[in-house]
C-alpha cells in the first residue's frame, strides 16, 4: 500500500506531503520505487511510529523505526514553527545495547522535514528497535520536544 498523497496532523490543520510522511499504520513502498515484477520487487518498508506530537513552542514531530529487507534505521518527521533554528538528536536503540545517533539541523523555515540515522544491518528482530528524537534550541539550553517511536511491535494489519 502506498502512503496517501497528504495527511493532516491531528494537532493542526497543516498538511504533511507524502514525500515527507509515511503511514504509520501500514507497510508502504517508497513512491520513488517503480513497480517491479514480483521476482524483482524491492521489499516493502515497514514503519513503526509513535504519535504525532507538538509543543507549545511550535515544534511538531513524529518518530519512526523503519525496516526494509535486512536494514533498520530511524527517521523523525518534523516541522519547526518557532522562528529560530533548532538542533535535534535522533537516537535509535537496538538489541544488545546498540545505539546509533544522528545530529540534525532543523531550519526555521516552517517547512516539513525529515532526519534519518544511517541504515544498519538488522541485529535480531526489528521490533526490538526503538527511536527517540529530541528537539532543542541551538544553544542546547532548552529541550522543546521529545518524540519516540513507542515501538512495542508492528502497527497495522
Amino acid at each position: 500500500m502506498q502512503p496517501s498523497s497528504s495527511r493532516t496532523s491531528p494537532s493542526s490543520s497543516r498538511t504533511w506531503p507524502s514525500s515527507s510522511r509515511m503511514s504509520p499504520s501500514s507497510p508502504s513502498r517508497s513512491q520513488d520505487t517503480p513497480a517491479a515484477p514480483d521476482a524483482l520487487a524491492a521489499p516493502d518498508t515497514l514503519a513503526r511510529c509513535g504519535p504525532e506530537l507538538s509543543s507549545p513552542d511550535g515544534v511538531e514531530a513524529q518518530t519512526c523505526v523503519l525496516s526494509q529487507g535486512a536494514d533498520t534505521w530511524a527517521r523523525t518527521y518534523y516541522r519547526n514553527a518557532t522562528g529560530e533554528d533548532l538542533t535535534a538528536v535522533l537516537s535509535m536503540m537496538g538489541p544488545q545495547g546498540r545505539t546509533v545517533q544522528m545530529h540534525c539541523v532543523v531550519g526555521a523555515d516552517d517547512e516539513p522535514g525529515a532526519c534519518d540515522t544511517p541504515k544498519e544491518r538488522t541485529a535480531g528482530p526489528a521490533a526490538h528497535y526503538t527511536a527517540v528524537a529530541e528537539f532543542a534550541t541551538e544553544s542546547g539550553d532548552a529541550l522543546l520536544l521529545r518524540s519516540g517511536s513507542n515501538s512495542s511491535g508492528p502497527q497495522g494489519s
